[in-house]
């Protein structure tokens, strides 16, 4: 999804699928969760004043979402593409804590299916954005050459070994009067 102005070479190595499966879930994901926070708040009729406030906090949680991932859905708001450029800029790590933070405390408000599949959505959003923050995986052959060239000092396994005592040196727990 290239923008005017945007280097058309990628300046990282995250996979094309993986940028259009966050693109794409947190779009679709937002939509989905701004109308089951609408629907959350029409349990104040039934006096669930903590499900109202699920569905607000999930709303606007939904609509930052959206505002974020496709600002041409809210081209009446003049600020949107400055706010998704500026978030574009930064890292995806930062954007993948943001998606999690925002999707949990509806959950936590009101636990129903709504909150938990629309806060879920965004949820999953930001977890795709933490996996693209960690980078692509090595090739099979350079891990491979990177695993036979470890010392074995420097495993974990032979330092919690070396650190071990035997049974019979360790002192015998004090008794407390």
């Amino acid at each position: 999804m290239q923008r005017p102005g945007q280097d058309p070479v990628a300046k990282d190595d995250v996979p094309w699928w993986m940028k259009y499966a966050g693109r794409g879930l947190g779009t679709v994901g937002s939509m989905i969760a701004i109308f089951l926070g609408a629907w959350n708040c029409v349990s104040i009729l039934w006096v669930q004043v903590d499900c109202l406030i699920s569905g607000m906090w999930q709303m606007i949680a939904g609509f930052i979402v959206i505002m974020i991932e496709a600002p041409c859905c809210c081209l009446f708001i003049d600020f949107v593409q400055n706010l998704s450029d500026w978030v574009e800029k930064k890292p995806y790590w930062n954007r993948a804590l943001a998606y999690c933070v925002l999707a949990l405390p509806a959950i936590f408000v009101c636990p129903v299916m709504s909150s938990i599949f629309g806060s879920g959505l965004i949820f999953t959003t930001g977890i795709i954005y933490g996996l693209m923050s960690l980078g692509k995986k090595a090739p099979f052959g350079e891990m491979r050459t990177t695993a036979m060239n470890t010392e074995p000092s420097s495993s974990m396994r032979s330092t919690l070994v070396e650190n071990t005592q035997p049974i019979g040196l360790s002192s015998t727990p004090s008794s407390i009067v």
